[in-house]
């Protein structure tokens, strides 16, 4: 080895020990002829000295250094003078007293300070990526990374689990997204998809009797991306035979909490269990943060017999009226009133009334307009306090309620600092939830009907199945999703396994037994074969990882990820290729006309 230590591994019981390190030049500095250089590699730093009553060679040497140069460093582990201990640094008690250097490559000005945290444009980073990664807290993330992704295997393999590849090209299937296709250059005009989950080859597993499968695999899904979604992403993928809802959701709660308890040393409660429709008349999402309160209020009863034109219309046409409150929220001006006014109507919500709860009683746009029995209804109703702010939207489509108040609950949370401060170590920091009970459909305004929100493999709870060619928005799925604090880590189901009952969802949803064949002819073939009942799940890895780092982005957990707009900036892909690609794969490509005008 050309090292006989690590940097950051050096400690008081190495001193008076000669060593070798090797590393990079995090900083460089002179002190009245004495030069000092931080040394940095994966373990950490160390302070090296270069003093010329020590070693002039090595001193002379020092002057050429400069930061990221890649050196090797040999010298003596020596304890540092009185006052001088650095209590920052686990090597904080020591420095090095260099007797030999030798550079192994030099380095141009890098673009951004690389051993400090600074506010860094990110298309910059992504594009020096690598040396982005030798920031100590990237280098963390991703050993926090490997560390998880190691529990994961180990607590699954100790449950049975056998993990298995799947194909990377692959058939397009309908899931949700768009398809990345890859020319098949030896059929010409057909096309391979890189799979967006590996749903079916799972479910063939089950019907080949593997009975527990898992596998950790890359997926890709060509969609608008947010900061918890990338287009190429890791997911956590498994399946397994003769279960029912409860044993799909109790390896998977057993699985997180053997994870958090080996890699974060934190012991986890169990999750707590919410129907989907409580989720959203608590919350107003079907993913919530339970670490803050702030739950949506009904107010039906509070105006039911309202003469308020507002309330009144939307109560007539059967909508809702709900609202939350915002404690201490009355110290906001009017401005931020007309703005949150504005926010809600972004949200889809017509309006928003709110009103604010003083001493001398309730101060409202609307206050003239209230009875004296509605003005101590809406308070007695959201328990406000005085100095609180009461919200309320109204709508006849109670979605809409929903939605504008689910997301202004979070947003003002996070604005007004009401999210717990607590410790990744406190198991109150992690609030995870099961979502369960979802529906089967939703109203989708667009279509002007009832659409499916799942695979068309979803099984569906027997007591429901009446209502599935009648009244499709109380047919419920064997579905489920996990969240902690606010991020949906992974949905599932039961799958359906029957043939007949495949074909009633099939006519259910409008698929042609044609159109079933040419999509999903190969598991309907498989399904000919005695499948076994079977389900699962797949939680992201990225958004994990993310959550367990306390990063609000899934790229500060990914070694090369894309920008929002799925460009890398690393390797400027995507990119076009020549004409001779093209032709092999016998691909024209098509320019977009230019708009009109020539804009």
């Amino acid at each position: 080895m050309m090292r006989t230590h690590r940097c950051g591994d050096l400690r008081a019981e190495h001193a008076g020990e000669n060593v070798t390190l090797c590393g990079w030049v995090d900083t460089r500095r002179d002190h009245g002829g004495v030069t000092f250089a931080d040394l940095r590699d994966t373990a950490g730093l160390v302070q090296v000295v270069f003093n010329p009553d020590e070693s002039m060679d090595a001193h002379a040497a020092a002057q050429g250094l400069r930061n990221e140069f890649c050196v090797r460093i040999e010298g003596e582990v020596r304890r540092r003078p009185a006052g001088t201990v650095n209590e920052k640094i686990p090597t904080g008690e020591v420095e090095v007293t260099a007797s030999s250097v030798h550079v192994f490559s030099s380095a141009d000005t890098p673009p951004f300070q690389v051993g400090e945290h600074q506010e860094v444009d990110e298309n910059l980073r992504l594009k020096y990526r690598y040396l982005d990664l030798r920031r100590p807290s990237m280098q963390a993330n991703l050993r926090l990374r490997h560390a998880i992704i190691g529990a994961i295997r180990r607590f699954f393999d100790a449950e049975g689990f056998v993990e298995i590849e799947t194909p990377m090209l692959t058939r397009a299937t309908p899931e949700g997204a768009r398809d990345y296709l890859v020319p098949a250059r030896l059929h010409p005009g057909a096309f391979y998809a890189l799979p967006q989950s590996p749903q079916l080859f799972k479910q063939l597993f089950m019907v080949a009797g593997m009975d527990r499968y898992y596998q950790i695999v890359r997926c890709f899904r060509d969609e608008d991306l947010r900061a918890d979604r990338q287009p190429d992403f890791t997911q956590l993928d498994l399946e397994m035979s003769f279960v029912e809802v409860e044993d799909v959701l109790d390896v998977t709660e057993r699985m997180f909490k053997s994870v958090w308890a080996d890699v974060l040393g934190v012991g986890l409660p169990d999750f707590p269990r919410i129907p989907y429709r409580e989720s959203m008349e608590r919350f107003g999402s079907d993913k919530p943060d339970l670490r803050f309160g702030m739950e949506l209020i009904e107010l039906s009863d509070t105006f039911a017999a309202t003469e308020v034109r507002v309330f009144r219309s939307v109560l007539d046409a059967g909508g809702a009226v709900k609202a939350i409150v915002l404690p201490q929220g009355s110290e906001l001006g009017r401005k931020d009133l007309d703005a949150l006014v504005d926010e809600a109507k972004s949200l889809g919500a017509g309006g928003l009334v709110w009103a604010s709860v003083t001493g001398e009683g309730l101060k409202s746009p609307l206050d003239k307009f209230f009875t004296g029995d509605e003005r101590s209804g809406l308070v007695e109703t959201t328990r406000a306090r005085e100095g609180d702010l009461i919200l309320i939207v109204a709508d006849p489509r109670r979605s809409i309620v929903h939605k504008a108040l689910g997301a202004l609950r979070v947003r003002l949370a996070q604005r007004h600092d009401l999210i717990p401060r607590t410790e990744r170590s406190d198991p109150d920091h992690w609030k995870f939830a099961w979502i369960v009970d979802f529906p089967w459909f939703e109203w989708n305004d667009e279509h002007e009907g009832w659409v499916p929100i799942h695979h068309p493999f979803t099984g569906v709870v027997e007591e429901t199945l009446d209502h599935l060619d009648s009244d499709k928005e109380k047919v419920l799925s064997k579905s489920y999703d996990i969240v902690l604090n606010g991020w949906e880590l992974a949905s599932g189901s039961i799958r359906i396994h029957d043939g007949e009952m495949q074909s009633r969802m099939f006519d259910a949803l409008g698929i042609s037994r044609d159109e079933a064949s040419e999509k999903f002819g190969f598991l309907l073939e498989a399904f000919r074969y005695g499948p076994p009942p079977h389900g699962g799940i797949a939680p992201g890895i990225d958004r994990i990882v993310a959550l367990a780092a306390g990063e609000e982005n899934i790229r500060e957990v990914i070694a090369f990820p894309k920008t929002q707009s799925a460009y890398d900036p690393l390797t400027a892909a995507p990119a076009p290729v020549n004409d001779d690609q093209l032709k092999a794969l016998h691909i024209k490509v098509v320019t977009p006309p230019k708009p009109a005008g020539g804009g």
